[in-house]
């Protein structure tokens, strides 16, 4: 089918400029995390906690993929480099997108790079961008069900971040019902409960973050 072979092909291009990615990490010592979300789940409240949180201990970068720089300045001023990746309106991040936009940062400068993908429950999970992690952020204020609705990516994850866990006791949410939907796609998957805004959980999250940095780190001295 061509339309089968041109997605194929589509795939494939992406998945080998994904290696050349992860290969410019590496070789500069730097872990990269991908964070996956839908609009208003918080990754830029995640992300600029964490920075705020590192920043002293770790040389900290970030990209963005959106179409308006709104992100952007609210990282930028956390003090960290930070550019945009202007995705025209497409729905996710790709590892083209990303490789052209390594050179606008100085990796010999940075230990952890933080990829904000576009806010998008369907499209980023399909694509590599050639980071360590693929870091899933939900949220107590969208449900209960998002495991159920958008499998792909729950199952694509590496870390779960549940966000907005201050909301608890003001939402409708079946933590265990959570919880079974994200353990049938994705067994064991590294999870951590937190709320961005008040700080509950986000020790660790951190915790983790400092470890794959140091591995990240051990490696690419070895």
């Amino acid at each position: 089918m061509p339309e089968i072979d041109i997605v194929e092909n589509i795939m494939d291009a992406n998945d080998q400029i994904a290696a050349r990615v992860r290969q410019q990490l590496d070789a500069a010592g730097v872990l990269g995390l991908n964070l996956m979300a839908s609009p208003g789940a918080g990754k830029t409240s995640v992300l600029t906690a964490t920075v705020n949180a590192l920043k002293d201990e770790l040389r900290l970068a970030a990209l963005d993929g959106d179409v308006h720089p709104v992100d952007v300045e609210k990282i930028a001023r956390t003090g960290i480099p930070v550019e945009l990746i202007n995705t025209g309106g497409d729905c996710h991040l790709d590892a083209n997108k990303l490789i052209h936009a390594l050179p606008t940062l100085d990796l010999s400068q940075v230990d952890l790079l933080l990829v904000e993908n576009v806010g998008n429950l369907i499209c980023p999970a399909a694509f590599a961008l050639g980071t360590h992690f693929n870091v899933v952020i939900a949220s107590i204020a969208e449900g209960d069900d998002k495991p159920y609705k958008y499998p792909a990516m729950y199952r694509g994850a590496d870390v779960l971040l549940l966000n907005k866990i201050d909301m608890l006791q003001y939402q409708e949410f079946d933590l265990d019902y959570f919880r079974h939907g994200v353990e049938v796609l994705n067994p064991g998957l590294t999870f951590f409960p937190l709320s961005a805004r008040t700080g509950e959980g986000l020790p660790a999250w951190l915790d983790w973050v400092r470890a794959r940095v140091a591995e990240r780190r051990a490696a690419s001295e070895a």
